[in-house]
């Protein structure tokens, strides 16, 4: 969908504000989803709402990659993702950066999932994508969040 459309669409709604928001929503194909990558920290910022929940997430220095991750268990979903590869492929991030904005999935999929609402300070982790090479900011798309022991894939709904 262009910009343009868009904008029409939130007026044609009535959502006002929401328009914004959705121009600032990366879709997956922005992402390198050939190079997964690991990230725990506390949150931050926290924005539960549409188009996508969002919030900042400070990581531990150092970060390190989880023994484990490649054994967690992970629900089945209902898209083709093929999340024990996923995880075994995982890395740590190459840049330094000590904050990342992170993008969940819409709350009508969190709520699919039974996913709790995060709270500002929650500890968390997840495996996602970032930009290619890492250029420009540090986003990552979260594929698979692990909080409160126990995971939760977004990208679809539960199988």
């Amino acid at each position: 969908m262009q910009r343009r459309d868009v904008i029409q669409a939130g007026a044609l709604l009535g959502f006002g504000g929401w328009g914004g928001a959705a121009l600032a929503h990366h879709g997956w194909s922005s992402f390198d989803q050939d190079r997964p990558i690991y990230l725990e920290g506390r949150a931050a910022n926290v924005q539960w709402r549409n188009p996508h929940v969002e919030l900042a997430l400070e990581l531990p220095d150092p970060l390190r990659l989880p023994a484990d991750l490649a054994q967690r268990p992970l629900p089945a979903q209902t898209a083709g993702v093929d999340g024990p590869a996923l995880l075994a492929r995982a890395v740590l991030p190459t840049r330094r950066d000590r904050r990342w904005q992170i993008e969940l999935a819409p709350l009508f999929r969190l709520g699919q999932w039974q996913m709790p609402e995060i709270r500002n300070g929650a500890a968390l982790s997840m495996v996602g994508f970032t930009f290619k090479d890492e250029k420009g900011e540090a986003i990552l798309r979260a594929e698979y969040v692990f909080l409160d022991g126990k995971a939760y894939g977004l990208r679809s709904g539960p199988a």
